[in-house]
């Protein structure tokens, strides 16, 4: 008897929504494009890297005013050249899955889409005074920067501890920011608008900016019991910053001694992704699972 479908796991990063073809040259294109667990699928990924790098150190050469005068029509050319790569990097994806709305209205297909279409407004927007010049479109490129977390695993890691912790984080920062409300107002009575303490908002933003141990200097306490008051609350900063980056490790490093990273191996029949490389048994639908070859 066929076991029941059962969730995929939790923390596993999935494409089971977009669906994955049966056979022919889609699927081999799904297992290139997708499943990052073969020869064909590394490389992809690595070339996708290396352009995505190559592009913003475009876009970064592109904003120094000497190097666009003097460089500005091979600029052009490599933009374009990317733009096209991107757009056929993007309808390849839209092409090889089942489900293709629900790939361009997910979080990785939105960034795909904004990656290249400052480039095509280029064409149709003038470049008249009225518009804030087209540097603020071209500007949306950078977000070709966010394609990197697609085909690097660490950063799934770090999106998994992240979401684990957000909860501890959040009664974190509550607890900071009721502590600069508070040191805050006691200021404002403290030193006053005399001091530059003109109002709460004000000497919460001296508070903000005292805890984090960045200070400015623009606003400073003058009298004895602000100074006293101050010198805790850099103490207290520099105590609580550690806060979240150990709540942070403690989830990494549960998530790495609880079980061990997943492959991009898909299930043919539920299409649930993350089977251990040894598996012959799919863990949610118990469908027996090819083969697996990392070549």
């Amino acid at each position: 008897m066929k076991a029941e479908a059962k969730p995929a796991p939790a923390g596993f990063e999935t494409l089971v929504e977009f669906g994955k073809p049966d056979a022919g040259l889609r699927r081999r294109l799904y297992t290139i494009i997708f499943e990052a667990d073969t020869t064909a699928g590394r490389r992809f990924d690595i070339a996708l890297i290396v352009i995505i790098l190559l592009s913003i150190a475009v876009v970064l050469a592109d904003s120094v005013a000497a190097v666009a005068q003097r460089y500005g029509p091979a600029m052009s050319v490599l933009e374009w050249g990317f733009t096209l790569l991107f757009s056929a990097e993007y309808i390849a994806r839209l092409a090889c899955v089942r489900r293709p709305l629900r790939y361009a209205t997910s979080f990785f297909g939105i960034i795909d889409l904004l990656s290249v279409l400052p480039t095509y407004f280029a064409l149709f927007m003038p470049e008249a005074a009225v518009f804030l010049d087209i540097r603020i479109l071209r500007l949306l490129r950078i977000f070709r920067i966010l394609k990197l977390t697609h085909y690097v695993a660490e950063y799934t890691m770090l999106a998994r501890a992240l979401r684990a912790s957000a909860r501890k984080i959040l009664v974190f920062l509550s607890t900071v920011l009721m502590a600069v409300l508070i040191f805050g107002t006691i200021m404002y009575v403290v030193e006053g608008p005399e001091n530059g303490y003109t109002s709460i908002p004000m000497a919460m933003y001296w508070a903000t900016v005292t805890m984090t141990t960045v200070g400015y200097g623009d606003v400073v306490p003058q009298t004895a019991i602000g100074k006293m008051i101050a010198s805790f609350m850099m103490l207290l900063g520099w105590g609580i910053l550690a806060v979240p980056t150990g709540i942070v490790t403690a989830e990494m490093t549960s998530l790495r001694m609880g079980r061990r990273p997943p492959t991009t191996r898909t299930c043919p029949a539920c299409l649930s992704e993350g089977h251990e490389p040894e598996a012959r048994y799919c863990s949610d639908c118990g469908t027996a699972l090819p083969r697996y070859q990392v070549d």
